[in-house]
């Protein structure tokens, strides 16, 4: 219990201010589809924290944390300029393409997560409780504990501000955190 209840408690903490909440947002403000968002969070979050484990070291020794940091970081300004270039699909449905929400859901938190410092501190807790169910049950409920709300906030303020605004402030958020990545403060 006490892995689960250190794991949950963590992560929650972690989570707060963090990219995925704004990736929660953006989602939310873009799709208006929260349970579909949430849902999406939680297959990703269980995904992702259950290979951390295994997979979250051999990835970073493999690449190496200075690659990681580069990769990533290109890819918050890859984000930030794709979020400014309006899709025939955005103004008519709010469509997500070929993936659909909870698709672009589960890639979108999937690939947030790598590297992330609660994808880590899952692989730190992992090794230090030796019970990896109870930890990656309370990583990802701290996880969802940091963004569902996020999700809701977005979808409830997507109805009031208008898609161009939410677009740019989306590509200035993603382009400081590409910048805060690239400088190493993150």
């Amino acid at each position: 219990m006490e892995a689960f209840l250190v794991s949950t408690g963590i992560v929650a903490l972690a989570e707060m201010g963090d990219k995925t909440q704004l990736l929660s947002l953006l989602l939310a403000a873009r799709f208006r589809r929260p349970w579909t968002i949430v849902l999406g969070i939680l297959l990703a979050t269980l995904v992702n924290h259950a290979l951390a484990g295994a997979f979250g070291e051999w990835l970073t020794g493999v690449i190496g944390k200075e690659l990681l940091r580069w990769i990533l970081g290109a890819s918050f300004l890859a984000m930030a300029v794709w979020v400014l270039i309006p899709d025939k699909a955005d103004e008519a449905h709010r469509g997500a393409g070929r993936f659909g929400v909870l698709g672009t859901t589960l890639l979108a938190f999937f690939l947030a997560e790598m590297g992330d410092k609660t994808q880590i501190a899952t692989v730190a807790l992992a090794a230090k409780y030796s019970a990896l169910a109870a930890v990656v049950g309370g990583t990802t409920l701290g996880m969802m504990l940091a963004n569902v709300p996020a999700v809701f906030l977005g979808d409830r303020l997507a109805n009031r501000i208008p898609l161009k605004i939410t677009r740019a402030v989306a590509a200035v958020l993603f382009a400081l955190l590409g910048a805060i990545v690239l400088i190493g403060l993150d």
